[in-house]
């Protein structure tokens, strides 16, 4: 009698199944060579393949030339001592426009494709500077990881800086008034990149740093700048009392910002001259050689409640007033 089989067990005839006499063979053939990395989808390589076509594409969206800009290498971004990261849309837009020779232009990968990014690209592939799209976490380690980067940064050699009586030249021989910005102790790039900003949108010809004890043009200044550190010089003081003297030699009046200053600033005479106005740091203010080479001491009236400004708040308005004033003669 026959035993009952499994429930839902199939039986298996014993012998050689129909069609199976190929498999061996195949396993012997093997599965041919091995694809390229680049040619693999999960391989890091490919994602950079891929990465590289939505980056052709997405210029092409853009207006831009496929053929007009080198073809960017997979490779991670690095910062050297010899350059300096600007990174977001208004700055790295604004020293594209004004020529800054950059040396790679970086785009996150997936970045929104807004009108600004679209001329970055068209206006770095008609310069030849090599596009590169990197993951997010590589643009974040380049630009700093609390930088707001917007998806876009250019690499740029450090600054070039100009001699601060270039400044007053350069005015000259543009039939204006010079109007300078120089720094005293103030060390926060933020600041700087402030009264950039500032004094190109009040018809200032160029700030002053001192070489020592100051902040320079970095990343972070041109950041704050909006760009505008792509068009208003920065001059470089060895010695600011020295460089201020040399300024007064030329006919340029030194007017300090201070809080126990002399002359308030909306009674300020001397708006019509060629001017170089000193701001001095938020803490320290004015250092005493400083003090004791400007023409006169100004300050800005403020509710008594604040105890004073910051270095780009205090240079703004003492910008503003002078381009006022300048403006109803």
């Amino acid at each position: 009698m026959a035993k009952p089989g499994r429930p839902g067990a199939s039986k298996k005839k014993k012998g050689a199944t129909v069609g199976s006499g190929g498999q061996g063979r195949q396993a012997l053939e093997g599965r041919g060579p091995t694809p390229k990395a680049e040619d693999r989808s999960w391989h890091p390589a490919g994602k950079r393949k891929a990465a590289q076509e939505r980056l052709a594409a997405a210029k092409g969206r853009g207006g831009a030339s496929a053929g007009g800009g080198q073809q960017s290498r997979a490779r991670s971004p690095k910062k050297n001592a010899d350059t300096e990261v600007v990174s977001g849309r208004n700055s790295v837009l604004e020293a594209l426009r004004a020529k800054v020779p950059a040396s790679t232009l970086y785009i996150a990968a997936r970045v929104e494709m807004d009108d600004r990014v679209k001329e970055a690209l068209s206006l770095a592939t008609k310069k030849g500077i090599p596009v590169l799209e990197v993951m997010r976490p590589e643009l974040d380690r380049l630009t700093g990881e609390n930088s707001v980067n917007q998806g876009i940064a250019i690499t740029v050699p450090a600054y070039q800086y100009a001699h601060p009586l270039d400044l007053v030249s350069r005015a000259v021989d543009r039939g204006q008034t010079p109007l300078l910005v120089a720094l005293d102790g103030v060390t926060d790039p933020r600041n700087l990149g402030a009264i950039i900003r500032s004094t190109a949108a009040f018809g200032g010809h160029g700030v002053i740093v001192p070489q020592r004890r100051s902040v320079g043009v970095t990343a972070a200044a041109w950041k704050t700048s909006a760009g505008a550190a792509a068009r208003t010089p920065v001059a470089m003081a060895a010695n600011l009392t020295q460089t201020l003297k040399a300024l007064k030699a030329e006919g340029v009046f030194v007017l300090g910002l201070d809080g126990g200053g002399d002359i308030a600033l909306p009674g300020l005479e001397l708006a019509d001259r060629p001017l170089v106005i000193v701001v001095g740091s938020e803490g320290q203010g004015l250092s005493r050689l400083v003090t004791e080479t400007c023409d006169a001491i100004v300050s800005i009236p403020i509710s008594s409640a604040t105890e004073s400004l910051n270095a780009g708040i205090a240079a703004s308005v003492a910008l503003y007033e002078v381009a006022r004033r300048r403006a109803e003669r």
